[in-house]
């Protein structure tokens, strides 16, 4: 296989490289329509589709296979514009939109992006798959690809329902399974959001393709500037204080139980000295034990505060204050939020793995995810006035750099250009 782990300028590989187009697919922008907050791969596929837009407008085309009804085909470039504005509208401000003029507004959106044919001209193409969506489906791919007579570029984002599969749901063992059938089929270039992640899909791949191209491309970081002014909302029904937040869904592989346990025992030994504990994300699956421990346990009542359905301003506002962001993950394919925190001047503590020190390099403080004396010892010591170890974190969180957006797209058109070169 062709590997390369480094960005690399976009090289220009003659006239198929320049006139091939680029079909992006958007399934999964679509089938989320009516969630008024993204996940972490929604807001990734927003990315692809925005920043393709502004550098490769005359060879971009945009596709789905349309949630009303599952059938594949083109979408207008003129209702995509349409929809990415509303869909960026939706996400800044779930705190005020009325969720019955959300779905009347989708309902309009999906009906204008309707797929259209598929165009018989004879361009090189490349079909872009920035999300897993309907992979699983190996013959659908085949479909699409055959139709489209196009090459496959896919964004692997992780593989941990294969190599954890105690936190994936019930079927996503078999589900991500068929998934690296179908990429390892069909990818003419594989991205990878970390090297971590590309020596985990390696273990899934067969020989069969040794033109193969794959790249790594860390997911980029928006610019936040977080500016602390008044008391976040959130919070303002507890007593002035020390506060730290952990920016996951709840679920089983977040470890969000670890945090609790160690919260339970700093409100046991501080009272109401505790630093108190903001859990920003919705409630995912098999979360039973944690949220038995916020809705029942009385220890922790009044120092962990959960939320949901936070705006980006509101979650902005939250940051700004904090004494520094709590990752205390069991596995991850990036660690989008240790990036973020970073970015924005936020320290950072997290699980000693290796997703998360690529991303966080030398700056934040690691631990294991089974430490909880570890993470207790941390909280208290991060909540200290003029914490020493806060102010170490800072001062080598000066010397580390984000991954732009900008730079992740280079490597897609790099790669893009490497497989239409293959042609």
């Amino acid at each position: 296989m062709l590997l390369t782990r480094t960005l690399v300028p976009r090289w220009l590989g003659g006239r198929a490289s320049v006139d091939a187009e680029v079909v992006l697919d958007l399934s999964r922008l679509l089938s989320r329509s009516y969630h008024v907050t993204p996940t972490g791969i929604d807001r990734v596929e927003f990315v692809y589709a925005r920043e393709l837009l502004n550098r490769i407008p005359d060879r971009l085309a945009f596709a789905a296979v349309h949630p009303a009804g599952g059938y594949y085909g083109r979408l207008p470039v003129g209702a995509v514009r349409q929809f990415l504005s509303f869909t960026d509208a939706r996400w800044r401000n779930p705190d005020v939109l009325d969720p019955h003029a959300v779905r009347a507004a989708a309902n309009r959106h999906l009906l204008a992006l309707r797929p259209r044919p598929v165009p018989t001209d004879d361009r090189h193409r490349i079909y872009l798959q920035a999300s897993h969506h309907h992979l699983e489906d190996i013959d659908l791919v085949a479909a699409i690809l055959k139709r489209e007579r196009a090459r496959l570029i896919s964004l692997i984002h992780d593989v941990i329902p294969l190599t954890h599969p105690e936190f994936a749901r019930i079927d996503g063992h078999a589900r991500h399974r068929d998934v690296m059938r179908t990429i390892d089929r069909h990818a003419s270039g594989i991205i990878g959001n970390s090297a971590a992640t590309i020596d985990a899909v390696g273990r899934h791949l067969t020989d069969a393709r040794s033109e193969r191209v794959v790249r790594v491309a860390h997911l980029g970081t928006d610019p936040v500037e977080l500016l602390p002014s008044a008391r976040p909302a959130i919070l303002s029904s507890v007593p002035d204080g020390p506060y730290f937040v952990c920016v996951a869904t709840i679920e089983p592989r977040k470890n969000h139980l670890l945090l609790l346990n160690v919260w339970r025992r700093l409100a046991e030994k501080l009272g109401t000295a505790a630093p108190k504990l903001v859990l920003i994300g919705r409630r995912g699956w098999e979360n039973e034990n944690a949220i038995d421990m916020i809705e029942r346990c009385a220890a922790v009542s009044g120092h962990v505060i959960e939320a949901s359905n936070m705006s980006d301003r509101e979650m902005q506002a939250v940051l700004g204050g904090a004494q520094a962001l709590l990752l205390p993950s069991f596995a991850e394919g990036f660690g989008m939020p240790v990036s973020e925190a970073l970015a924005a001047g936020l320290p950072v503590i997290c699980s000693d793995i290796a997703a998360l020190r690529e991303v966080g390099g030398e700056a934040p403080d690691y631990l294991d995810p089974l430490d909880g004396l570890g993470w207790l010892e941390s909280v208290i010591a991060y909540s200290r006035p003029e914490s020493p170890r806060r102010a170490a974190q800072l001062d080598r969180m000066a010397r580390w750099q984000p991954v732009s957006w900008g730079q992740h797209i280079d490597v897609v058109e790099a790669t893009i250009d490497a497989v239409v070169a293959m042609a």
